[in-house]
């Protein structure tokens, strides 16, 4: 089963957590055991799972990508969006997670979040959920 979610972003750098919408597609696929694989086909986005107790967790990965990965920097990417592309190659624009019992087998702190490097968009984000 493959659904699609569209994420609205507000700023240039923006992460949205979609750890609930993501659980809604586990629920309506009706499967209990399996793979729950999460895609952004997007060459300035990821996605990636961190806590999600903590709001300055989101804020300090920003903050430190930013000062790690300048937008203003000597690129030769004549877009002018090239730190939003190293962005992505870093934090990636996949990753897996397994299902039991019908839900994501996310650690207690855990959320996952679409990371947004050249807004504001409307981007989509790919969920495939596996049976096994």
């Amino acid at each position: 089963m493959i659904r699609f979610l569209e994420v609205v972003t507000q700023k240039r750098t923006h992460l949205e957590e979609i750890t609930d919408e993501v659980q809604e597609i586990v629920d309506e696929s009706g499967i209990t055991e399996g793979i729950c694989y999460i895609y952004v086909p997007h060459t300035t986005a990821g996605v990636f799972i961190n806590e999600n107790a903590d709001p300055d967790v989101k804020i300090d990965i920003e903050e430190t990508l930013e000062k790690l990965i300048p937008w203003q920097g000597k690129y030769r990417h004549i877009e002018g969006n090239a730190a939003a592309h190293i962005k992505s190659v870093i934090v990636g624009t996949n990753t897996f997670i397994p299902i039991k019992n019908g839900k994501l087998m996310l650690g207690t702190w855990q959320g996952i979040f679409f990371a947004e490097f050249d807004g504001p968009r409307t981007r989509k984000v790919i969920v495939k959920i596996v049976e096994g």
